[in-house]
């Protein structure tokens, strides 16, 4: 249930609605626009009595909430949700922009691709310290010491660190080097870690399972939301087809399907979506310009020697060259890069 309030109703008297449905058992999640406030009610499976709701002073209404993502959705949340990010607003009008290897391999692979990306214009820098791979005998990434490379490459830049967490008990370690937290496509549902991500104040990238609804994503999502953690970017990485020329099928539509139904950012993944580096670029632009708020991209400054992802992998010249592009794109859908 959502209760909106009138445009006349006080601090007080929203204040008084809270108290009483958080006397009832319920949890509450206010959001407040231009002219009214929003009460969400989650929580708690007895229905709450709307009746008496709506008797209370400064109630304008109450709303039944069909979804079953409560705090993801438009009904209690109707305005995007913007996190800071390097002094932008990730889901606003200006495009962000994460670029970095798939996994740090040294500390001059890092910090060249670290510095190539800022200058070409990135918003901020990947790469992964602890790496999900399928095989346990491909490279799993340098763990704390990649952590530690990655702030190096923090400092030296000033670009903030997202970088994936795999285990609810590295959420501690990975927020001390990270300023943006990734929960990767294989731990979508992985609920300990969603819950242990929820409980921080770091901003979580989370991305869309490859075999994964989104409803599924979205009520992933919901995992964070409820346990505090409003800063949630969704990201669409592809999903696994029958189709064999690329790694993944790109999923376009998830972009604007998303947006019509969450406040959230929306992330499109053009690396992992086709796993070839010559799709990488025409897919970023179809992103942009189906309303994705950013792009994160792998940039790796020898592809060829990369330990994972090289073929899906831009050269750090190829990435400067599509910014150009991406520009054109976002200015013809009003957006700003």
């Amino acid at each position: 249930m959502i209760i909106v309030m009138n445009t006349q109703a006080t601090p007080e008297e929203l204040q008084e609605v809270i108290d009483w449905v958080e006397s009832q058992g319920f949890k509450t999640h206010v959001s407040k626009g231009e002219e009214r406030a929003i009460v969400g009610v989650i929580g708690n499976d007895r229905p709450l009595d709307s009746a008496q709701v709506e008797l209370m002073t400064g109630v304008e209404r109450t709303m039944r909430i069909l979804e079953p993502y409560k705090l993801a959705g438009l009904n209690v949340h109707p305005e995007p949700t913007l996190i800071p990010l390097n002094g932008l607003k990730v889901g606003g009008n200006q495009l962000t922009l994460i670029a970095g290897p798939c996994s740090v391999e040294s500390r001059e692979q890092i910090l060249e691709t670290a510095h190539a990306v800022k200058e070409a214009g990135a918003t901020a820098l990947r790469g992964g310290a602890f790496k999900p791979r399928s095989s346990p005998y491909s490279f799993q990434g340098m763990g704390l010491a990649g952590l530690e490379l990655l702030a190096e490459a923090h400092q030296a830049t000033g670009l903030p660190i997202v970088t994936e967490v795999m285990a609810p008990e590295q959420v501690s370690l990975v927020a001390q080097y990270a300023q943006v937290l990734q929960i990767g496509a294989r731990n979508m549902q992985n609920f300990n870690l969603l819950k242990a991500v929820g409980q921080t104040k770091h901003p979580v990238l989370l991305k869309r399972g490859m075999m994964n609804t989104l409803e599924e994503l979205l009520m992933s999502a919901e995992y964070i939301l409820s346990c505090g953690n409003s800063s949630v970017m969704l990201c669409e990485r592809g999903i696994r087809t029958f189709e064999k020329y690329t790694r993944n099928t790109f999923d376009v539509n998830a972009i604007p399907a998303l947006k019509a139904r969450t406040h959230l950012p929306v992330i499109a993944d053009p690396s992992h979506g086709t796993g070839h580096w010559e799709y990488v670029g025409p897919v970023s632009l179809a992103a942009v310009a189906a309303g994705a708020d950013g792009l994160i991209i792998e940039v790796h400054p020898k592809p060829e020697e990369a330990l994972s992802d090289g073929l899906q992998s831009l050269k750090t010249e190829r990435f400067a060259e599509l910014i150009p592009k991406l520009r054109a794109v976002a200015d013809a859908v009003g957006r700003k890069l």
